[in-house]
Parts: structure tokens; C-alpha cells; sequence
């Protein structure tokens, strides 16, 4: 069986004086991931010595956030020390942004998925051996979206999904 997020819990974020306290009108996640794969620019935010945010292409696969960058970039010293990091698209009207947990990619088979994913999608033509080191997987533990707008498009829609990764076998 494939590995699978699991919504654990759907809650308004906070503080909660932002957003409605109604249990109504919470965003739907797989219409919020969705749209999330199809965008072409993410932002993806480190910690480290200093923090650190920047632009990146890549791809949503296997439940997780994926993307290459240089192997001495300043997002993969971050991510090697700090597994932790946000990534979010740049749209403030529909906003999406992940809590995730990362790891470098290392196996060659994820690796030759990465890359028969993404070279269609951004008409590249990496190969295995580009992609090697600077490889991540970002996968989210927390998500929070909103419809921007005054009023009731920004208070009622304000959502936060706490996510769990299920990998077992069964």
C-alpha cells in the first residue's frame, strides 16, 4: 500500500479572534493539495544560522513536497542540520502553506521517480546522476489554508489540518 496522509484533525488557526468559530466551512484538503501540485513556483523556507527562503520548482509526490537545489545551497545546509522547513505558494489570495518534516533523497528508484516527474512537468532533463545530492522531501505534519478577501471570504474558510503519514504495509 502506497504511503498516505491521513487528516488527523481539521481546526480553525489561530488566533481565534481571525477566524470564524464555526465547525462550517473548513477547506477541503485534496482540493487544497491539488491545487497545490499544479502550481509551477513554491517558496520554501529554512532555519539555520540564519533563516532562509527562496523560490523553487518542484513537485508533489508520495505525500511529500519534492525538489532539487544545489548540494551546498544555503536550503540544503538548512535542511541537513534543521529537517524541519515551510514551503508555500506565493498566491495571497488562496493561501496554502506546509509544516513539514525533510529528508535527502537517496535512493536511486525515488530519485528516477523525482525525475520522471519533474522533467515533464518543467520540460527539463535531469537525469539521476544531476540529482543525486540536493535531492528533498519535504512531507507536512501541519497545513494551514485560507481564501483572502475581507470579511467572511478570509474568517470562514480559515482551516488547519494536522497530518499524519501512514506507511504501513497493510
Amino acid at each position: 500500500m502506497p504511503r498516505q496522509l491521513i487528516v488527523s484533525d481539521i481546526t480553525r488557526p489561530q488566533p481565534s479572534s481571525y477566524f470564524s468559530k464555526s465547525n462550517e466551512g473548513f477547506m477541503n484538503w485534496e482540493t487544497a493539495i491539488w491545487r497545490f501540485a499544479a502550481e509551477r513556483s513554491y517558496w520554501v523556507a529554512t532555519q539555520g544560522d540564519t533563516p532562509h527562503s527562496m523560490p523553487v520548482w518542484g513537485i508533489w509526490q508520495d505525500c511529500a513536497f519534492r525538489f532539487s537545489t544545489h548540494p551546498r545551497s544555503r536550503k540544503s545546509k538548512n535542511l541537513r542540520a534543521h529537517p524541519e522547513a515551510m514551503v508555500h505558494l506565493g498566491d495571497t489570495e488562496a493561501v496554502l502553506a506546509l509544516h513539514c518534516r525533510a529528508y535527502e533523497i537517496s535512493d536511486e528508484r525515488e530519485l528516477q521517480a523525482f525525475v520522471n516527474d519533474y522533467n515533464p512537468k518543467y520540460r527539463w532533463n535531469f537525469t539521476v546522476q544531476d540529482v543525486q545530492q540536493g535531492t528533498f522531501a519535504l512531507t507536512p505534519y501541519k497545513a494551514f489554508a485560507w481564501a483572502a478577501g475581507e470579511g467572511d471570504a478570509f474568517h470562514n474558510t480559515g482551516t488547519r489540518w494536522t497530518l499524519t503519514l501512514d506507511e504501513s504495509d497493510e
